[in-house]
């Protein structure tokens, strides 16, 4: 059972995966069934997180350590003053982006150790996971094709470490299937919805969500 009145949901997936699309059409689906949602992202989501996010994403180079701290930090912020709160009030919080990305990107890509970026993200957001993450799965050359020639500093980097993210991913939800969603994203946007709103929709009962 959860810790909280509402519902949690996090979209993960490797960069051009489709993940916003999914984000928009579960909220479009949740919104017509009269749902409150609160849709954000990471880094981002509050004054302080777009500021990293700039920083992290668009700003000078920086060390694989400096970048797992901003990325904490930003999810530190992000969940003390925006998910807790719509939680507690029993709204659907959706997010592009969680602690796993994190995990995957810094811990996997970059080489940290996942268990140590892990413990980092953990203790930053106070031990809050979603109820359900949905993985968006493509592979890094598609992902390249569908980004085209427009890169932030992760989506910059070798096919290589879009692939060690790749698997970290699939690992996570291997480890932990009845919290993880994985889905095709090449395949139809749309049948894709119908896939995560078959493992959504019994949330939102158990929940309570408003």
């Amino acid at each position: 059972m959860s810790e909280h009145r509402g519902v949690f949901i996090a979209f993960e997936g490797g960069d051009g995966a489709g993940k916003s699309t999914q984000v928009r059409l579960l909220a479009e689906r949740l919104r017509a069934r009269g749902h409150t949602l609160v849709l954000t992202r990471q880094p981002g989501g509050t004054a302080l997180g777009q500021a990293l996010r700039g920083l992290v994403l668009h700003g000078e180079p920086m060390t694989p350590r400096a970048e797992a701290l901003l990325f904490a930090a930003d999810k530190a912020q992000h969940v003390e003053e925006l998910i807790r709160p719509a939680l507690g009030d029993g709204k659907v919080v959706i997010t592009d982006r969680y602690t796993d990305s994190s995990v995957a990107y810094q811990g996997a890509g970059r080489d940290l150790g996942a268990d140590e970026v892990h413990s980092l993200q953990m203790w930053a957001v106070g031990g809050l996971v979603p109820d359900l993450t949905v993985i968006v799965d493509i592979t890094a050359e598609e992902g390249r094709r569908r980004r085209g020639e427009v890169h932030d500093r992760l989506e910059s980097e070798e096919d290589s470490f879009h692939e060690a993210v790749r698997e970290h991913f699939h690992a996570l939800a291997a480890a932990a299937p009845d919290r993880y969603l994985v889905v095709d994203g090449s395949a139809d946007p749309e049948r894709l919805a119908d896939e995560v709103w078959q493992r959504v929709e019994p949330l939102l009962e158990e929940g309570g969500a408003a």
